[in-house]
């Protein structure tokens, strides 16, 4: 299928959760989604919610919340860093829905996503885990260490309680491995734009767009790109073609380089503003 038919596909489709609705409004506006992570509970649950709390009036078009956990593998040192923060502070699975339900109180419109390891959902029980997440008012999973062969873990019991399952596809994600990754994937596809943990090097646009394609030519999925992107400039030249842009490590490190907690939000919402306004001329 070619990716004028796929586009038209996309445009058709009947959304039916609040990453669907974003996207297709996304792509009537004809620019990129602005996806920002940052770590549940860091470094202060207060301090943490507000910054939550002021993401989507930002320019947040999708929020990850990062589900802190002590051994995360697949995280550079920002991210751990604030993770441990957030630990240190007493924070907990309990908490981080607690934070989706605070948000849900001012912000009913903005999609989000729990990221972070399988540990801490298994040890509170997935059923009781997807249970609360969805009462809670959370749309999306990414789980980084579960992968399709292990998707009647978690994947599929998410699908069935109402939540997108976000997989994650890589640059060594090969034509053989891609089908399978695809399969149950819904809400967007995160593709990590270089190997390696978060917060690397800065993404090599002109092969990251050629993965895009690659990969639009077997789905329609939307593509959300990640990994080493922490500038406006950065953020424009990947939202040029990419569906979505992921800035995660660049905003853990505005909030932890403020002179206060309440400096460190400001800096957060800041640096938000300046990413969605880049993204809204990226295409122009």
């Amino acid at each position: 299928m070619s990716t004028a038919s796929h586009s038209n596909a996309r445009q058709t489709e009947a959304p039916s959760s609040r990453l669907d609705r974003r996207f297709a409004a996304l792509r009537r506006d004809n620019r990129a989604a602005l996806v920002t992570y940052i770590a549940a509970g860091d470094p202060d649950y207060a301090t943490s919610l507000a910054t939550l709390t002021g993401l989507g009036e930002a320019g947040a078009d999708i929020i990850e919340l990062g589900m802190p956990f002590t051994d995360p593998m697949a995280d550079g040192p920002a991210i751990q860093h604030a993770t441990k923060r957030a630990l240190d502070a007493g924070h907990t699975m309990a908490k981080t829905l607690d934070m989706v339900r605070e948000l849900r109180r001012h912000d009913d419109a903005t999609p989000v996503v729990l990221m972070g390891y399988y540990n801490p959902i298994y040890a509170r029980g997935v059923g009781r885990f997807l249970d609360d997440a969805r009462s809670a008012g959370v749309d999306g999973l990414i789980v980084v260490d579960l992968p399709p062969e292990h998707d009647d873990e978690l994947c599929l019991p998410a699908a069935e309680a109402g939540l997108n399952f976000i997989r994650l596809a890589t640059p060594t994600t090969d034509a053989k491995r891609l089908p399978g990754v695809l399969a149950n994937t819904s809400g967007f596809l995160y593709y990590v734009s270089s190997n390696g943990v978060t917060g690397g090097a800065a993404p090599t646009v002109d092969r990251v767009k050629a993965e895009v394609e690659r990969i639009r030519e077997h789905s329609e999925i939307p593509i959300a790109v990640g990994f080493g992107i922490r500038t406006p400039e950065q953020a424009a030249a990947i939202g040029a073609f990419a569906d979505g842009v992921v800035v995660g490590s660049a905003l853990i490190d505005a909030q932890a380089n403020g002179a206060t907690p309440a400096e460190g939000t400001a800096a957060v919402h800041r640096l938000t503003r300046e990413l969605s306004a880049a993204l809204k001329t990226a295409r122009a």
